[in-house]
C-alpha cells in the first residue's frame, strides 16, 4: 500500500528522454508533487535510464521523498502497451496503488533521411509518436481520476481534440480533461539521427538557452523550460473565463490554436477509425461509451 501522504499517480511516457527526465526532475524536486504522488516513469529499455535516475537521485536529495518506479514500455509493440496497461489497471483496481491523477504522453521519435516500418507493416514513427500512446490512454482511462485526471500530449499545432469531444459526452469520463502542449525545439536525443547533430548537440543547447531567456514560449526552448510547461499543464491550469481547460492546447505557457486540419471535424472522425482499426481496440478494451 502507499503511504498515506500519496493522493494519485503520474505516468509519464518517454521519461528515459531529455525532456521526460526534466519532467522526472520537476516532479521529484516538488516537495508538495514528491510527497503527493507516486511517478511511474516509463521507458523502452530499463536498463538505460542514466538521465531518468540522475533526476530523480538529485530530487530526492532535495526534497521529501518520491514514491516511484521505472517501468518498461516499447511503443513499437502493442503488446507492451497493452502489459503495462493491464497491470497499471488491475493494481488500481485493487487499490494497490491510487486513480492516475495525470497521464503525460512524452515519448517522441524522429526519422529524418528513412521510413522504418515495423513488423505490423505500420510505419514506426506514427505508432511511437501517436498511435501506441494513444492506445495507451484509452486503455488507462478506467483508471483516471475521474473528477480531477489530465492527459498532457506533447506535440505540434496538429494536435487534435476528437478524443475530447467524446469524454465530455461520457457520463463516468466527462471530468477528464486533456491539453496539449507544444515544447518546442529542444536539444535532446530525438534529434540524433540528424547527419549534423554532433554539431547541433553542442550548440542548440547554447543557443536555446539564450532564447528561451529571451522568450520562454518561443520556438526554442530548453527541456527543463518546457518541462517547467508540462507540470503546470498537468496542475497548475485552472479554470479560465468560467470554464475548464479541456481541450486546450499551449505553446509553452501560451495558449494558442491547433492547425485547421486539427480543427476539421471529418479528418478528426477519419484518424479516430483508423486509429480503432490499427491499434486493434476492442469493447472490453476501453471504458469509454464511444469508443468506435
Amino acid at each position: 500500500m502507499e503511504p498515506s501522504s500519496v493522493q494519485g499517480v503520474i505516468v509519464v511516457t518517454g521519461a528515459a528522454g531529455g525532456l521526460g527526465s526534466c519532467i522526472a526532475a520537476e516532479i521529484a524536486s516538488s516537495p508538495q508533487l514528491a510527497a503527493t504522488y507516486r511517478g511511474i516513469y516509463a521507458v523502452r529499455n530499463p536498463s538505460q535510464t542514466t538521465a531518468l535516475s540522475y533526476a530523480l537521485d538529485q530530487g530526492r536529495q532535495r526534497t521529501t521523498p518520491h514514491p516511484h518506479e521505472i517501468v518498461s514500455l516499447d511503443l513499437e509493440q502493442f503488446d507492451s502497451v497493452r502489459a503495462l496497461a493491464t497491470d497499471l489497471n488491475q493494481r488500481v483496481a485493487t487499490g494497490n496503488i491510487p486513480r492516475i491523477r495525470a497521464l503525460v504522453l512524452s515519448a517522441g521519435y524522429l526519422e529524418l533521411e528513412n521510413q522504418r516500418w515495423l513488423g505490423n507493416g505500420l510505419d514506426a514513427t506514427w505508432t511511437v509518436n501517436y498511435l501506441s500512446q494513444w492506445l495507451l490512454t484509452l486503455l488507462l482511462l478506467q483508471s483516471m481520476d475521474r473528477e480531477n485526471g489530465r492527459i498532457v500530449v506533447l506535440g505540434s499545432h496538429t494536435h487534435e481534440g476528437e478524443l475530447q469531444q467524446r469524454l465530455d459526452r461520457d457520463p463516468l469520463l466527462n471530468n477528464v480533461a486533456i491539453l496539449g502542449v507544444d515544447p518546442g525545439w529542444m536539444a535532446t536525443a530525438i534529434s540524433r539521427r540528424h547527419p549534423m547533430y554532433s554539431v547541433v548537440s553542442v550548440v542548440m543547447p547554447w543557443v536555446a538557452s539564450f532564447l528561451s531567456w529571451m522568450q520562454p514560449s518561443g520556438m526554442y526552448r530548453t527541456p527543463g523550460r518546457s518541462a517547467k510547461d508540462v507540470v503546470a499543464a498537468m496542475f497548475d491550469i485552472g479554470w479560465i473565463n468560467g470554464a475548464s481547460p479541456k481541450g486546450m492546447y499551449f505553446k509553452g505557457a501560451v495558449r494558442a490554436e491547433v492547425s485547421g486540419e486539427a480543427q476539421d471535424v471529418e479528418k478528426r472522425r477519419m484518424v479516430w477509425k483508423g486509429s480503432v482499426k490499427y491499434a486493434g481496440l476492442q469493447h472490453d478494451d476501453t471504458l469509454l461509451l464511444h469508443w468506435k
